[in-house]
């Protein structure tokens, strides 16, 4: 374990008093706006998990997404995250066994070994190291840390990532925003800017849209629109309009309408795409799987209920698909990850003995 320039971030562990036999598992789930650890106590093995789960802190920070902050500050946010949760919960790295972490932007097995190598820095050489994309701790959030099944997450961005039990995995989307996230919150607000510059233009069709947004925005006109636009085109930011483009549509805006439409159909490919792939179906279509279902675009609204949409759609194809929605949050199915995987290898080595 080397001493990382922030260091001094760990300079609480002198003055915390650990149970020697307390043992513990961080998880961490990093979005693109937040990055969540939670700390856990090493349970034993058993069949069945308790409820609830005893959890011993909770933390939050910034962005730990490389891709959207850059690598300094991805690797501060996630020390800092970790620190808060150990001290709150009274413990330090000492005690801890297994991390995992699951953040967006690990889309390549490059990416999981830079993660790891700023982890094992920070980490005694003991402690066991998990990197994972985000999508697979919100799988592992509704299935309770068992990685079998497909996960659509559709918040700021979107990504549908499923396993088949033996082991295969698949993704598809999440590839951001230029890359073409539709259906996400970003995907979707981004095509109701369009419309509003497209009817202020007369190149497209009137719409709701462009009173409703501008009055939201406290803009005079859809020219102002650009330099709001640009001025910071974070992708939360522009997320943030999708209750928006929900109320048209509800208001039965024709455009509205058709933006949340479209991202139903691509949200459903999605997760098609993945399912085939993986063979989740089985050859004739009908078996069951796991399919969970996170993030706020997947909401239920009044009487646009976007998940519910998709849900349909999907049930068309595969009627064995088992919808869930998660009652943990995504950090605590990442610290379920990281309790299976530590398990695993014990018994693992106690076979080798």
């Amino acid at each position: 374990m080397k001493r990382y320039r922030n260091g001094e971030i760990w300079e609480f562990e002198h003055e915390v008093a650990v149970a020697t036999n307390r043992q513990v598992i961080l998880g961490l789930d990093g979005g693109t706006t937040s990055t969540v650890c939670i700390c856990m106590p090493l349970l034993p093995f058993s069949d069945a998990l308790p409820h609830p789960l005893p959890l011993l802190a909770r933390a939050v920070a910034g962005c730990s997404n490389h891709n959207s902050v850059g690598e300094t500050a991805a690797r501060e946010t996630l020390e800092q995250v970790m620190t808060d949760a150990l001290s709150k919960s009274g413990s330090n790295r000492s005690a801890v066994r297994a991390v995992c972490l699951a953040v967006s932007g690990v889309n390549h097995p490059t990416d999981q070994q830079r993660i790891l190598s700023w982890l094992r820095d920070m980490f005694p050489s003991h402690v066991k190291l998990y990197v994972r994309n985000d999508a697979v701790a919100a799988l592992a959030s509704g299935t309770m840390g068992k990685l079998h099944g497909c996960v659509l997450i559709a918040g700021t961005g979107t990504i549908a990532y499923g396993f088949t039990e033996g082991g295969r995995e698949a993704r598809a989307a999440g590839a951001g925003p230029v890359l073409g996230d539709w259906g996400s919150g970003y995907g979707i607000a981004a095509q109701a800017l369009t419309a509003v510059i497209r009817a202020h233009d007369g190149r497209g069709p009137h719409t709701m849209l462009k009173s409703t947004i501008l009055q939201t925005l406290g803009l005079s006109s859809a020219d102002e629109l650009i330099g709001w636009t640009y001025v910071d085109p974070s992708w939360a930011r522009v997320a943030a309009l999708v209750p928006f483009v929900v109320s048209c549509a509800e208001a039965g805006d024709e455009v509205a309408n058709k933006i949340l439409k479209e991202a139903v159909q691509e949200l459903a490919l999605s997760v098609k795409a993945v399912v085939q792939r993986l063979g989740l179906c089985g050859e004739d279509g009908k078996n069951s799987f796991p399919l969970v279902m996170v993030g706020g675009v997947l909401e239920a609204n009044q009487r646009w209920d976007i998940g519910r949409e998709v849900m349909d759609l999907i049930s068309k194809d595969y009627p064995g698909a088992l919808p869930i929605r998660p009652t943990v949050e995504p950090a605590v199915g990442a610290a379920l990850l990281a309790w299976n995987e530590f398990m695993k290898e014990c018994v693992q080595e106690a076979y080798r003995r």
